[in-house]
């Protein structure tokens, strides 16, 4: 009749362990006696064998060696071994085992950076296509995950739910999110692009000038860049918001209203401003020259950049890096974003040639452009209520803050 013995050391994963000899069998054979020996002998040679046999795989699964103790366990009850022999035995045996629990620790799976983009966002575009990022994390361990929005102000959103980590917008949609109590840092900025958007009319259209928008309908994407621009381009020229009617449309809806006629003039970014100019003739009434300076900025949620600090480093080192071959080297990186963008490569590299690509730590300068816009949207009622873009900012710690320094 079989009988269960009450061991606990049966009943747990073997820790680590030295490797076992035989004189576990001589000690075995002091306390029974030869015939009782050789039983164990050829007991502890089997679960030896056995053990031997399934090293390879104890490392890859710790409860192996538990499973081994039963099967000794029921072989010595068998053989009608006492406790000191059963447990000899499972030590002369199971011990011959590496240490599996030091061998099987699990891979860390890999972190996922979100990163928020727009297609209208050229460089994100281009790094996404080339792999670069990606490339760039894999030593650190993390994977890269594309999220992308239509403009801006949705995007933030996004970064505000948390759905995305980084993203890169213009200059207003910030600062709608700030008022709004999104939890982000502001992390670098591309250079001033004032060409690389527009306030465009038909081609056919009487307007000749910003002074002649007085009662017309304008197009423009709420709380993004062109919101700012549209607002200074007026004062700029004796008008006030109010004097005008703006229409809140996304891209691709204020395209449609363009051309069937049901706004007058549209105020956006490129490419689609170069888009327009060349599908459909649009005539450029006003850039963002001597009025906005149309900075781009590079924003994350700040849980995580607060704890992944050496992300971001590497995140601006490749976007520079990727930055750099752009401006040499437009007609390929043309080549390669306008099927992605849905766009010919003429239109592509003209919506190049009117931006600035570079990203910047973020500056005391910048910082106080930025609250300018803050400022104008409050005294316009904009917003719901003032901000203080500097609480935003983000400090990074100094290691990595001098990495991010010598980014050029």
């Amino acid at each position: 009749m079989s009988r269960e013995l009450n061991i606990p050391e049966l009943n747990t994963p073997p820790t680590a362990q030295p490797f076992a000899t035989p004189f576990a069998v001589q000690a075995i054979a002091a306390k029974l006696g030869e015939e009782k020996a050789d039983q164990v002998a050829g007991a502890a040679g089997a679960s030896q064998r056995a053990a031997g046999s399934a090293a390879t795989a104890a490392n890859s699964s710790p409860t192996l060696a538990w499973r081994l103790r039963r099967f000794i366990r029921r072989f010595a009850v068998s053989l009608g071994l006492g406790l000191v022999a059963l447990s000899a035995l499972v030590g002369a045996s199971l011990l011959f085992l590496p240490n599996a629990k030091a061998q099987t620790a699990p891979t860390k799976p890999a972190e996922v950076l979100r990163i928020g983009f727009q297609k209208s966002a050229s460089l994100f575009v281009l790094q996404k296509a080339q792999g670069s990022l990606e490339k760039k994390l894999a030593p650190l361990n993390v994977e890269v995950r594309w999220v992308e929005f239509p403009a801006g102000p949705q995007l933030l959103e996004g970064l505000n739910v948390g759905s995305v980590d980084v993203g890169f917008v213009g200059e207003a949609p910030p600062i709608f999110a700030q008022a709004a109590g999104a939890n982000f840092v502001y992390l670098g900025h591309d250079p001033a692009a004032p060409e690389a958007e527009a306030l465009v009319v038909p081609k056919d259209s009487p307007i000749r000038a910003v002074g002649d928008l007085r009662g017309k309908k304008i197009a423009l994407n709420k709380g993004s860049n062109v919101h700012y621009l549209l607002v200074k381009l007026l004062e700029a020229h004796g008008l006030k918001y109010g004097d005008v009617q703006p229409v809140f449309l996304p891209p691709a809806d204020a395209r449609a209203a363009f051309e069937r006629g049901s706004v007058d003039a549209w105020v956006i970014w490129d490419p689609f401003t170069a888009a327009a100019q060349q599908q459909i003739g649009a005539r450029i009434l006003a850039d963002a020259k001597g009025v906005a300076n149309n900075f781009a900025y590079y924003l994350g949620a700040r849980s995580f950049v607060e704890r992944r600090p050496d992300v971001i480093a590497a995140l601006f080192e490749d976007t520079q890096q990727q930055a750099q071959w752009l401006k040499q080297n437009i007609k390929q990186a043309a080549a390669i974003i306008a099927p992605l963008q849905g766009l010919s490569t003429e239109i592509v590299e003209a919506s190049l040639r009117r931006y600035q690509f570079g990203v910047r730590p973020l500056s005391d300068q910048v910082i106080r452009e930025q609250q300018k816009i803050a400022d104008t949207f409050a005294e316009l009622k904009l917003i719901p209520r003032s901000i203080d873009v500097r609480q935003a900012a983000w400090t990074p710690p100094a290691t990595v803050a001098a990495r991010l320094a010598a980014v050029r």
